[in-house]
């Protein structure tokens, strides 16, 4: 991380006018390599990017405008390690691109490309949200959003209150931009956190219109894009609402994350490992109850845990069927440094119940390329850096 400080004379805005800025670079590398028993039919070794956390650069910064009030804004670009091409397709900078205000008393503002806010404040409850679980210990089809290469809405205009007794709040909408349909595409929602001393409180709700063009095909580039892959489902209406908590005592910690995703009016969902979208119609419901925990052997060495069961009802208006699916992570990872990392990490996910015929038959670990049957498991072995 290189981090400049300058004091900037902004002449333009009065003479003798002079604030405090700094700007820094700062990014992460996760690179592995990772062995799945079933990939479409065949057993897979690759190298992967991003399986825990996403892979980026980028810059950020902030000015002092006196009087408790700050300027602030941030551009991050996701990016593949192994091949060297862009985690968005075609966005110069696909995991963020905002600016905003924040003052001391008042609280955030901020407006652009950013992370949503059960990603900001329930995530954090969540295996696949940290380090030491990841991408890959997702909720099937990364449903809640809860996951580290979660989708990050556009033409957001995002509030974060001040921390109050611990109490956080945080509100966004996200625009559609498109004259004549306001609804087509936009995202809106709120969450709360609360955190004091060893315990860690957070529940959200997200919804999303007409995601990726949803059914109507109408404005695919509006707050949650298709052509770069950021909407998980094309569908008429994502709800997603949920709520967690954990709590630490000495070298451990252990956690419980319930949320409810509804997805109504269906076309496709997203497949990270294939690149591409899967047909999906009709309507689907899922539950998920994830318990998790981690713990520090040594200041360095740390092992970590979750299991996730996955409660779904599914119907296209000709089929209904009742979907099950078991997730189970186990990591261990060993700091080399403040900065660098080496980890070994395990999952399994299983589902049974859908239909035999439809995508959500086959097990299809986050990031990875569907199974051909109704399990899958992956092993991986990687490194992180962080500048």
């Amino acid at each position: 991380m290189l981090s400049v400080g300058v004091g900037a004379v902004c002449g333009a805005l009065g003479a003798g006018a002079q604030a405090q800025s700094s700007v820094t670079l700062y990014g992460l590398i996760d690179t592995g390599i990772i062995y799945t028993n079933n990939q479409s039919g065949h057993r897979n070794l690759q190298l992967s990017s991003g399986s825990t956390q996403n892979t980026v650069f980028g810059v950020k910064g902030t000015e002092d405008l006196g009087g408790g009030l700050h300027a602030l804004f941030a551009l991050e670009q996701g990016f593949n390690s192994n091949n060297g091409t862009q985690a968005f397709a075609g966005d110069g900078f696909g995991s963020q691109a905002w600016v905003g205000l924040q003052s001391d008393t008042y609280g955030k503002l901020t407006f652009g490309r950013q992370f949503d806010v059960v990603n900001d404040q329930l995530g954090p409850m969540s295996s696949s949200f940290n380090t030491w679980g990841g991408s890959l210990a997702a909720h099937p089809f990364e449903n809640d959003n809860l996951a580290a290469n979660s989708v990050v809405p556009n033409n957001a205009v995002k509030y974060v209150s001040p921390t109050f007794y611990g109490a956080t709040v945080e509100g966004m909408y996200a625009m559609s931009n498109a004259a004549g349909a306001f609804a087509d595409n936009r995202a809106y929602g709120f969450a709360l956190s609360y955190a004091r001393g060893p315990l860690a409180l957070a529940a959200g709700y997200l919804q999303f219109n007409d995601a990726g063009g949803g059914m109507t095909g109408v404005n695919p580039g509006g707050a949650v894009s298709s052509s770069d892959g950021s909407a998980n489902f094309i569908a008429g209406r994502q709800r997603i609402w949920g709520a967690g908590g954990s709590y630490s005592f000495g070298a451990a910690t252990v956690g419980a994350v319930w949320t409810h995703t509804q997805n109504d009016d269906m076309s496709s969902v997203l497949s990270i490992g294939l690149a591409s979208y899967m047909p999906l119609a009709g309507a689907l419901r899922v539950d998920n109850y994830e318990i998790n925990g981690r713990y520090s052997l040594t200041p360095a060495w740390t092992v970590s845990a979750a299991y996730t069961f996955t409660d779904g009802a599914y119907s296209d208006g000709t089929t209904n069927a009742s979907p099950i699916w078991h997730t189970a992570m186990l990591q261990t990872g060993y700091a080399l440094s403040k900065r660098t990392d080496v980890y070994l990490e395990g999952v399994y996910q299983h589902v049974h119940g859908a239909p035999a015929d439809s995508v959500l038959g086959n097990a299809m670990i986050n990031t990875l390329s569907p199974s051909s049957t109704g399990s899958q498991a992956a092993v991986i072995a990687g490194l992180r850096h962080a500048f």
